[in-house]
């Protein structure tokens, strides 16, 4: 096992239930790698029910494996209770935007100093494939067996618009560039959302892309994500990197702790 495994990994619970070819082992790394770099000392994770809620488990960490959807206001009660301690939710696209949407926007409009990581894989996986918030429009879906008739969520715009000072998204194709902007999230100061795009080959895969060749769904996500704004308006393509940062803005993590 690599030195970073055995250091930060609880054995108990490997090997992961996570399909082949999904790309939530590479978010793992990514988490683990970072916190090694900046010192895992402090480290709270939170998360919600779905495939991705599982990843916090496997750290050797303190972690609140949450309701469906209650991700980010456990974390938020979390923060409050210990403002010293980096909370990092991991959650997916259903947990995140469908019933836990409600606490998303008002942790973004606190501006909370919490770095919720939201894994996009567009369907709900774990759960039989159904069409979640951000599943495209026309995609194929358990649900929607015909197409979806439901414009996706832009989970960056959304938070933005909300009152979160950081926002970004990157993709499991790129696990480098994700480790950088995954640590600028962590040390931002008030609420940080990255969303990171993952492909899930047995759900979205076959339903949504009709091919569910991990390889094929990789090398599809690196060619969709785009750096520069005029390209992201292409079909099928979105904008990754750090879309927006105001630094110096309250958290309300702090502003609270000093009313007390």
């Amino acid at each position: 096992m690599h030195p970073l495994a055995e250091k930060y990994l609880r054995k108990s619970a490997l090997p992961t239930m996570f399909c082949p070819g999904c790309g939530n082992g590479i978010i793992l790394n990514a988490m683990v790698r970072v916190a090694d770099k900046i010192g895992a000392d402090g480290f709270s994770y939170v998360s919600g029910i779905g495939c991705s809620s599982w990843l916090p488990v496997m750290i050797k960490a303190d972690v609140l494996h949450t309701l469906h959807g209650r991700a980010v206001a456990a974390a938020t009660g979390l923060k409050l209770a210990q403002p010293g301690r980096r909370v990092v939710v991991f959650t997916g696209d259903g947990d995140c935007l469908g019933i836990g949407g409600n606490h998303l926007i008002h942790a973004a409009r606190r501006n909370i100093d919490l770095t919720v990581i939201m894994i996009n894989n567009h369907i709900y996986g774990m759960t039989g494939g159904q069409a979640s918030p951000t599943t495209p429009l026309k995609a194929v879906t358990k649900t929607t067996p015909y197409g979806s008739d439901e414009p996706p969520f832009d989970a960056c715009t959304l938070t933005t618009a909300a009152g979160a000072s950081f926002t970004a998204r990157e993709t499991s194709s790129h696990p480098r560039r994700l480790a950088k902007t995954l640590e600028r999230a962590i040390l931002h100061t008030g609420f940080s959302f990255l969303e990171v795009m993952t492909p899930c080959p047995v759900q979205a895969g076959r339903n949504i892309y009709g091919n569910g060749d991990p390889v094929f769904l990789f090398k599809e996500f690196a060619a969709r994500a785009v750096n520069n704004p005029d390209e992201s308006s292409v079909s099928g393509c979105f904008r990754t990197g750090i879309l927006h940062c105001e630094s110096g803005k309250p958290a309300y993590s702090d502003s609270k702790s000093k009313m007390s």
